[in-house]
């Protein structure tokens, strides 16, 4: 009986024992689920009110003249037309891009104007008028004034109107109708860190 009493005592010991043990070495464990999420930034970029659209501009329909038939161009002439960027509601900044392309028959004493500045091709205003809306820019709309005129009697002296003269008409003989494509794309700017 004294054996069954150690035995039982033994195994009360080691009960106790182990449950020490386990106490000891026990942890609070809890587990917390979340879920992740970020709202993704929105993207708009219009030009003239449109999202996706080449614009197709012909100075003549630009023509304020009533000495011409049809809204025609001729030397003398003038006009300007606007492009309107709009980067309202997007989140990000967007750089855009003006591209003058399938320009054709452009009269050669034809001029372009911005920001008081003289162009003799539309296309060396490309660069120009590129620019950025950053994503904070309280304002997020530019419209660009593009000018052109056709001078009446270029030149500084009698034999350089007579030279530009008969240029102006050459073009009037072969030139039907003046036109250009204007692509205006934008690319977000990459955030910085």
């Amino acid at each position: 009986m004294r054996k069954k009493i150690v035995l039982v005592v033994v195994a009360l010991l080691c009960a106790i024992l182990s449950f020490m043990g386990g106490q000891s070495y026990s942890k609070y464990v809890s587990e917390v689920k979340g879920n992740g999420m970020a709202e993704v930034a929105t993207w708009n970029f219009k030009v003239n009110g449109q999202k996706e659209q080449v614009q197709t501009i012909q100075l003549e329909s630009t023509c304020q003249n009533e000495t011409l038939n049809a809204h025609k161009i001729a030397p003398g002439t003038s006009g300007s037309f606007n492009i309107l960027i709009d980067g309202t509601s997007s989140d990000v900044g967007i750089h855009y891009h003006i591209k003058f392309t399938d320009e054709s028959s452009k009269p050669t004493n034809l001029k372009f104007f911005y920001d008081n500045q003289e162009y003799s091709s539309i296309r060396e205003l490309e660069d120009i008028l590129s620019g950025n809306f950053y994503a904070n820019d309280k304002e997020k709309t530019k419209v660009l004034t593009i000018y052109w005129e056709w001078p009446f009697e270029t030149g500084g002296n009698e034999d350089e109107i007579a030279s530009n003269d008969k240029i102006d008409t050459q073009d009037a003989q072969n030139i039907a109708t003046y036109t250009f494509h204007v692509i205006v794309s934008g690319t977000q700017i990459e955030p910085q860190v």
